[in-house]
């Protein structure tokens, strides 16, 4: 099984965290399931920027990101060469490295799940 690495954030994961992933979970399924509460006021449906993230490690494991995915990924914050939306980005057979962004674009934080 692949490990997703998740570095600190002094918000949602301030010591970090090493999860066993299971193929095929999106980045964003995986982090709630262990209580990393990236945001995603979309709920997961690709219809914001909120759960942006930036894989530091394995990024070209992942499948590519699709034409509204990249349309998205446009007005996110902090935008890198390496971000993607953690609700479509699925976990392959390789290891990954994930940073959560410090801030996002969510003008109506919800709740942890």
């Amino acid at each position: 099984m692949p490990q997703v690495t998740f570095l600190p954030h002094a918000e949602h994961c301030p010591e970090g965290m090493v999860v066993e992933a299971e193929v095929g979970k999106s980045i964003l399924e995986l982090a709630h399931d262990h209580h990393i509460e990236i945001e995603s006021a979309c709920g997961g449906v690709c219809a914001c920027t909120t759960c942006h993230c930036i894989i530091r490690k394995g990024f070209n494991t992942l499948e590519e990101a699709d034409e509204l995915e990249e349309d998205f990924l446009d007005r996110a914050w902090g935008l890198e060469a390496h971000s993607r939306l953690a609700c479509q980005a699925k976990v392959g057979t390789e290891d990954l490295t994930v940073e959560i962004p410090k801030y996002s674009l969510n003008h109506a934080a919800e709740a942890p799940h």
